[in-house]
């Protein structure tokens, strides 16, 4: 069952989020978050393949790694892409990590870091320093504070995006949630898009990581806007199995309840980019053809067979990790 307005009971147990206004964004607006799970959770994430990657793409892939699929918690900043900033960007990111993990209590391996926002500006890393401690402390598992949290991620975006599904499993209610921001340069390959799921299945990170990838392919890698490619794209999923039900086992009627609610919430949650992004063109450019093209290849992913044009073909679905 799928919903897009969001309430207490929609939330997955163990799960705190919290965001603030730390100065990033020009508007005084929220650009500063935080994912959390109370206990270690397993994590799965595919990214974008530009050939220019953000300091948070490579950062994170190799704690995902390095972790072997278990995650705490995930940083997020908008306002600044932390791209094309050489050694520094570099650092800033794994000193924004470092201190994060101080404070949520986790080592920095937990920890995933992502970015979105101008490219080629040096990360202003004393504004996100100076709210870490404020924003750790605040974290709540309300559905307010992932308002926030969906809100905050959002930078050229019109509107937040949310979606959430749930499924029973062994008497137990299985929920996920999940939140995206993209409004241009939306592509197979990802281009700017954030997107996060929180869910309190259990299920081994090599299991979720498969499932993400297959659910990926039918989804958001099934939309495109304008055929741009950009440098930070993450699609993270984190599963804590705080619900206190079985663990998921592949072949398994609970695995395919599991899948479907996955592909339930990233499909909403890719609709609504292509759909924002097509109200806001309408609002923009009376040209007609750029309109149809977003028209295809939405009616393409609800059929779930997305209808590409032939230099759409050859892009292939996104890497996966572990």
């Amino acid at each position: 069952m799928i919903k897009h307005a969001l309430s207490e009971a929609s939330l997955p147990r163990g799960f705190r989020f919290a965001a603030t206004a730390c100065g990033l964004k020009k508007t005084g607006a929220l650009d500063l978050a935080i994912l959390s799970s109370d206990v270690p959770a397993s994590a799965a994430a595919v990214f974008t393949q530009n050939l220019v990657v953000a300091a948070p793409v490579l950062i994170s892939k190799e704690h995902l790694r390095s972790s072997k699929g278990h995650m705490s918690a995930v940083v997020v900043n908008a306002g600044n892409a932390n791209c094309a900033t050489g050694a520094a960007g570099h650092a800033a990111a794994l000193r924004t990590v470092a201190e994060a993990a101080k404070r949520l209590g986790c080592t920095p391996q937990e920890l995933l870091v992502c970015s979105t926002g101008v490219i080629g500006v040096p990360l202003p890393l004393e504004k996100i320093l100076r709210a870490l401690p404020v924003i750790a402390r605040h974290r709540r598992p309300s559905a307010r504070s992932f308002a926030e949290l969906s809100l905050a991620i959002c930078t050229t975006d019109t509107r937040p995006k949310t979606a959430a599904a749930s499924f029973m499993m062994a008497g137990k209610r299985i929920h996920l949630v999940g939140c995206a921001k993209g409004a241009g340069m939306i592509h197979p390959n990802m281009a700017t898009m954030l997107a996060f799921v929180a869910t309190d299945a259990a299920i081994a990170p090599s299991l979720l990581q498969k499932t993400l990838h297959d659910v990926t392919g039918r989804t958001f890698n099934a939309i495109s806007v304008d055929g741009d490619t950009s440098t930070n794209d993450t699609l993270l999923v984190l599963a804590n199995g705080e619900a206190g039900a079985p663990s998921i086992k592949a072949g398994r009627s609970s695995h395919r309840a599991f899948t479907a609610a996955l592909e339930e919430v990233c499909r909403s949650l890719a609709l609504q980019i292509v759909a924002a992004q097509r109200e806001e063109r309408s609002r923009r450019t009376s040209h007609r053809g750029n309109d149809r093209h977003i028209s295809a290849c939405q009616n393409g992913l609800r059929r779930r067979r997305p209808q590409l044009g032939p230099h759409l073909r050859r892009r292939r679905a996104l890497r996966h990790f572990l």
